[in-house]
């Protein structure tokens, strides 16, 4: 054994756990970590420039391949409270990170302190577990069963707190005999694996409904296998976008309220049968449960046991790992294809495949100003098969769920409960962290960007190239359409101003061109539809030369309706669409 101070004990289990980067902001109550880090070694420490765009960071770092845990690290008082945002994030789209922060001594705690707050007690409805430690020797202890909570049935973040004299104490801690605990995962028995099967094999317009669960579960390729065997269409959830390529010819769209396409919404309703796979229920995707499930019967598998029955009773409820799940469904599905027993889907196939081949929206707009659609077409065109987009709210976010595609899991990052205006700049940075080979496009409306743009710097400090596409209305634009569709006012919601700096903007009011260069990152702003195919070959040529964030901004129409409504069979088609024959 040896002795070290327990905050170099924790690093150490850092290590251990596979941790390689972490993202924070240094102070006082959190400095021995800083030291600990710097003794011990072998952690990239990113410097953010706000505590919750740290948090969203390490959340970007998780989400973008499979065993990530992204890391945060603040110090007392309000660095937790700036992490709450974060770990609602990451709770509400089941994401495993760890948010470490520093404290006040053991002895002032009760004492009204500088910066300390109770902040284990604050963020508990927002994670898996949080916890302050008041003993050095017990500090190992908790970042193990951290990473076991993190990892365990459905995943979720933890913040571990640590007074300054905890982490400063003296403890036996041996690194070379530390191993990580086993996390738990229900798995689906070759009974259940049966019945869901007769079920689903007895309707006659099956679906599979794949959500963010299957990517937890690193078992894409097994969904797409046991679509395959069964020949019955997918529909991703907003969440599982990308679990089953845009371009399969099983991949029947999405369904909701916003984030959807025509044919996955008439697909569902012609449905008689619908099996959820690591999905909740989501409300925007399922609008009103009378209409969504009116004429289908429903198996539905997750990892949660208080997941199954929550929003409806399904016919058949099944706790299990995705994984686990498929792999018991492919194993019956092969010997009953062998033996014959599968029912021929064929006419229903065709039937999906036709509506995905001609119920679209328009998105060839010559107009100026710009029309959003035109842009996603035009990212469809430059950026391939092989883009990661990031993106989290508003009318920017539910147009590109409409308009753009993905082709592999993990490619469509997106903070999909919680949506907090800001998260994309950071989150896109954690993803360049993760993976500096994958090509990263985000996407943001005026107000998102604006509210985190300073993690731009992050980027151009540690160089963390992406390109980061903001379609200007300077609008509240979601909000805007939901304030003239439910009160008939527009209040509050124009960002637009006479820029005294910039009047060739015409009221569009921020420059976020000398706002982005002044952060070190390089910025093209775009008027006419026809220089944005150019403007996006030029970002990606400039993201390559100077290894930073590229900016292009596209000044849009300031109103324009995106397709909405408030059932999946009532959609609002504002613009004119197209029914290809």
């Amino acid at each position: 054994m040896a002795k070290m101070r327990a905050i170099e004990a924790a690093v150490h289990v850092l290590r251990k756990e596979g941790i390689d980067t972490a993202f924070g902001v240094p102070g006082a109550a959190i400095n021995p970590m800083y030291a600990a880090m710097k003794a011990v070694g072998g952690i990239q420490h990113y410097l953010a420039r706000h505590v919750e765009g740290a948090s969203h960071m390490a959340e970007g770092y998780t989400r973008t391949n499979v065993g990530n845990i992204g890391v945060c690290i603040g110090t007392s008082g309000p660095a937790g409270t700036d992490m709450v945002t974060g770990l609602y994030s990451a709770t509400a789209d089941s994401i495993p990170m760890l948010c470490i922060t520093g404290q006040a001594p053991t002895a002032k705690l009760h004492k009204e302190d500088f910066q300390a707050v109770d902040i284990s007690s604050i963020v508990e409805p927002v994670t898996k577990w949080a916890t302050t430690v008041m003993e050095p020797a017990q500090v190992p202890g908790a970042f193990q069963k951290a990473f076991q909570i993190m990892r365990s049935d459905r995943p979720g973040p933890v913040l571990i707190d640590l007074p300054y004299d905890v982490q400063m104490g003296e403890i036996e801690f041996d690194p070379d005999l530390y191993e990580p605990l086993e996390p738990s995962k229900a798995r689906a028995t070759r009974a259940q694996a049966e019945r869901a099967l007769e079920m689903l094999n007895a309707s006659e317009r099956p679906l599979i409904v794949a959500g963010g669960g299957i990517f937890n579960a690193d078992a894409s390729d097994q969904l797409v296998e046991l679509a395959e065997l069964l020949n019955v269409p997918v529909i991703p959830t907003l969440m599982g976008w990308g679990s089953i390529p845009d371009d399969h010819p099983l991949m029947a769209g999405m369904v909701g309220l916003q984030t959807s396409h025509r044919y996955g919404n008439a697909t569902m309703l012609a449905s008689d049968f619908v099996m959820g796979i690591g999905n909740r229920w989501a409300n925007r995707h399922t609008g009103s449960i009378d209409v969504y499930t009116k004429g289908r019967k429903f198996v539905h598998i997750d990892i949660e046991p208080t997941q199954i029955g929550k929003i409806f009773g399904p016919d058949l409820g099944i706790v299990s790992d995705a994984r686990a799940a498929l792999e018991q469904l492919i194993a019956v599905a092969k010997e009953w294809k062998a033996a014959g027993k599968l029912a021929d889907r064929n006419e229903w196939v065709g039937q999906c495949q036709e509506r995905k081949r001609t119920m679209h929206r328009r998105s060839d707009f010559d107009n100026k100003p710009v029309k959003p659609q035109r842009v996603y077409a035009e990212m469809n065109k430059a950026f391939g098969q092989d883009t990661c987009y990031v993106s989290t709210i508003g009318l920017s976010q539910i147009a590109a769920a409409q308009f753009l595609h993905v082709y592999k899991p993990r490619h469509w990052i997106n903070a999909g409960q919680a949506g907090p205006l800001g998260w994309t700049v950071p989150a896109a940075l954690g993803v360049a962290a993760a993976d500096p080979e994958r090509k990263v496009v985000a996407l943001s409306g005026d107000y998102d960007f604006q509210f985190m743009i300073e993690e731009l710097a992050v980027g151009a400090q540690f160089n963390l190239p992406y390109i980061h596409v903001v379609v200007n209305n300077s609008y509240l634009g979601l909000i805007r359409q939901h304030q003239k569709g439910n009160f008939d006012i527009d209040y509050c919601v124009q960002l637009s101003f006479d820029n005294v700096n910039a009047p060739e903007l015409n009221g569009y009011g921020v420059d976020h061109v000398a706002v982005v260069e002044g952060l070190g990152c390089k910025a093209i702003r775009v008027f006419e539809p026809d220089d944005i195919a150019p403007a996006f070959a030029r970002a990606q040529e400039l993201m390559k030369e100077f290894k930073v964030p590229v900016v292009v901004e596209i000044i849009l129409e300031r109103v324009t309706n995106i397709a909405m409504g408030a059932e999946i069979n009532s959609i609002n088609e504002f613009e004119e669409i197209l029914d290809v024959e």
